[in-house]
């Protein structure tokens, strides 16, 4: 069997199967030995009850105490039923699992493995997992890994099926240079997969990510040394030149533009009419004003004669990046489209015929822009919002679209200036770091989970005041169900606390974008008081009446990803709050979130990132942000993207033969597009 081989190829993997994989991005063998695991769970010796503290995975021996309960609540089956020792008492709840209620019985003595949650006061244990004494001697000194899951595959069922092509695979070939293995101590193509899946020792597992960690660097930067060297000074085949609108759209804005963006301004205007095609990344915090720079740029490739587009990550956030384009530009005779997934392929060939007829002069959507049937009539700028969201090629692709037109990409994330240079070393680099001067800094505070009522007092105020708020759950498990049901159940907590005439809604990454594009709709039109979401809010959001951010296991979340979260407020002129919900109170977790409650600086806020995340930290929660690379995370890791960078200026110093290299790069794209 061939890593390139599709997954059907495994026993037990059907067109059924094999289409749930396809969620997870899986349709090869390589893919499937490709999809490391989120974590581990190693299982020690039970402690009581009484030991057990909310948002930890606890172990406890008990004994079923109570009658097992089953009801629906939402379209969804719920088990209960109370568990003692000899130091208390607790309730657990399994959800969509009605089987147990035959297999559970009063006095059974069980090993319940799972995480405490507080509800209403009170300690629960949701879906654990249930052991006999026997079971769980077996796991004990073992890791089992622990996949991001999609609703129809277990944890089981991908563990069973990477053991399967361990097995069957003749042979991974390792296109690293062995030269380059050795001089950084990485462990062979073969040993990491197998430590990465089923390792026996977490230095085992931590030696096989520093590997795959190592080689998401190093390919990266090949990719991006092979773009700079095709990039390199191209000839400006689109000179775009200063115009009337442009200076009338400034004096036109209820806000003077800051220093910040008029440097990044005149620096995009020198480099789109000087001699050489732009490539330039504009990196701004979080509210610093990319959007009107960007329509600005698009605004003066239209009246020099040329197309502009620009491409957002999502649905949500090229949304409203139109709607604001529109707004701005209503009065200036340019006609824009909003092109994305959703639209109908209809209303499709209607746009693409006026794109290629350049009766449409701005095109603002998402992936959908670089799809071969969208051919430009004469595209002079193309911009990228939200660049870590996208991969080398896909900004490759979007560029080819229209010959060499100027490149702009912009960037919310504030990577500290060394890192920034090495991720984007073909783009000159401008830095937006001011605020608009009406804007107040966000009060921000840590709490722990006791003062969680007092917390929705303040929430009830600012809603009296008729302010919005967010409240921010974070997703516990990797699964899109448990997604969905986490965050419904804090809302039906949270209108027991708030009187019953708020508008409270939820938001999560299961529903459709149609759904969750109306959900955003009418929060930004008021309809709605407080929105309980996922992080899926973190980008997209610009809603300047909304006050408040409640973020609640605020310790789960990178900071940089907390800055970008609480990011969604301060946007008006009103006093805005940031409240982080402590569920972990251990020094490290609050000296952590403390940083960012003692600055509204995201570029502070990342190098202090740096300082406290060390490469051991593989088990928390990853940047968001950083979705090029599967493993690896520019903060925790710096010191390995730095080596990877060292290793690249050593092969070319060296003329070490890549072509191994190039030709995995390339039959791993192969088939991605295939997949695509």
């Amino acid at each position: 069997m061939l890593p390139e081989d599709s997954i059907i190829a495994l026993k037990g993997i059907g067109d059924k199967t094999a289409s749930l994989f396809q969620k997870l991005n899986i349709t090869t063998i390589r893919d499937l030995l490709q999809y490391y695991p989120k974590g581990y769970h190693s299982y020690e010796a039970p402690i009581l009850i009484a030991q057990c503290k909310e948002g930890e995975r606890c172990c406890i021996k008990v004994q079923i105490q109570s009658h097992i309960e089953m009801k629906r609540i939402h379209n969804r089956i719920i088990v209960t039923c109370s568990v003692t020792d000899e130091s208390g008492r607790v309730k657990v709840i399994w959800y969509n699992m009605p089987f147990l209620r035959k297999q559970l019985h009063v006095g059974q003595t069980l090993i319940l493995v799972g995480t405490f949650r507080n509800y209403r006061n009170q300690l629960e244990l949701c879906q654990p997992d249930i052991y006999t004494k026997e079971q769980y001697e077996q796991l004990c000194s073992t890791l089992q890994p622990q996949y991001g899951l999609v609703k129809g595959i277990t944890n089981k069922t991908i563990s069973k099926a990477v053991t399967q092509a361990l097995k069957s695979v003749d042979s991974l070939d390792d296109y690293l240079p062995e030269s380059i293995r050795a001089m950084y101590c990485l462990p062979d193509y073969n040993t990491m997969v197998h430590q990465i899946h089923f390792g026996t020792t977490l230095d085992e597992v931590r030696q096989a990510r520093q590997r795959i960690v190592f080689d998401e660097f190093f390919s990266f930067m090949l990719k991006m040394n092979r773009l700079k060297e095709e990039n390199l000074k191209e000839a400006n085949c689109y000179p775009i030149l200063d115009c009337e609108e442009y200076h009338q759209i400034i004096a036109s804005l209820p806000y003077e533009l800051t220093n910040a963006q008029k440097r990044t301004l005149d620096e995009i205007r020198n480099d789109v009419k000087g001699e050489f095609a732009m490539n330039r990344l504009v990196q701004g915090d979080v509210g610093s004003g990319k959007t009107i720079v960007a329509i600005l740029a698009l605004v003066l490739a239209v009246k020099s004669g040329y197309q502009g587009a620009l491409m957002a990550p999502t649905e949500v956030l090229a949304s409203q990046h139109y709607e604001s384009f529109i707004e701005i530009c209503k009065s200036y005779h340019i006609k824009a489209a909003l092109l994305t997934g959703s639209v109908k392929a209809s209303e499709k060939r209607k746009l693409y015929a006026e794109i290629a007829s350049g009766d449409i002069q701005v095109v603002i959507g998402t992936h959908a822009l670089i799809q071969k049937s969208v051919v430009y009539h004469n595209l002079g700028l193309v911009i990228t919002d939200e660049q870590h969201r996208f991969g080398v090629k896909q900004r490759k692709d979007f560029a080819k679209k229209g010959g060499q037109p100027h490149v702009l990409v912009m960037s919310a994330t504030p990577i500290p200036r060394t890192l920034a240079i090495i991720l984007y070393g073909d783009l000159d680099i401008s830095v937006m770091n001011e605020l608009p001067a009406n804007r107040l800094p966000i009060k921000n505070c840590v709490i722990g989970t006791q003062k969680r009522i007092t917390a929705y007092q303040f929430l009830q105020k600012e809603v009296e005041k008729k302010h919005q708020a967010y409240v921010i759950c974070p997703m516990v498990e990797d699964s899109d169900a448990l997604d969905a049901e986490n965050v419904m159940d804090y809302t039906d907590v949270l209108k027991q606390h708030l009187p019953a005439s708020y508008r409270i809604a939820y938001l999560h990454g299961s529903m459709s974008a149609e759904e969750k594009l109306e959900r955003m709709d009418a929060f930004i039109n008021k309809t709605i008081d407080i929105l309980v979401s996922t992080t899926v809010i973190e980008v997209g959001i610009n809603n300047p009446n909304a006050t408040v951010i409640m973020i609640e296991n605020a310790e789960r979340f990178g900071l940089a990803q907390l800055h970008q979260l609480r990011g969604r407020v301060g946007r008006g002129s009103a006093q805005s709050y940031c409240i982080m919900v402590c569920g972990n109170e251990t020094k490290d977790a609050l000296d952590r979130l403390q940083v960012v409650a003692s600055s509204n600086d995201g570029f502070v806020i990342a190098n202090e990132d740096l300082r406290l995340r060390g490469p051991g930290e593989f088990f928390g929660n990853r940047q968001s942000g950083d979705v090029l690379f599967q493993m690896a995370d520019i903060y925790a890791d710096a010191n390995i993207l730095k080596a990877a960078n060292e290793a690249i200026r050593y092969c070319q110093e060296k003329n070490v033969d890549l072509t191994e290299v190039y030709q995995y790069l390339d039959c791993v794209e192969a088939a991605h597009q295939i997949a695509l």
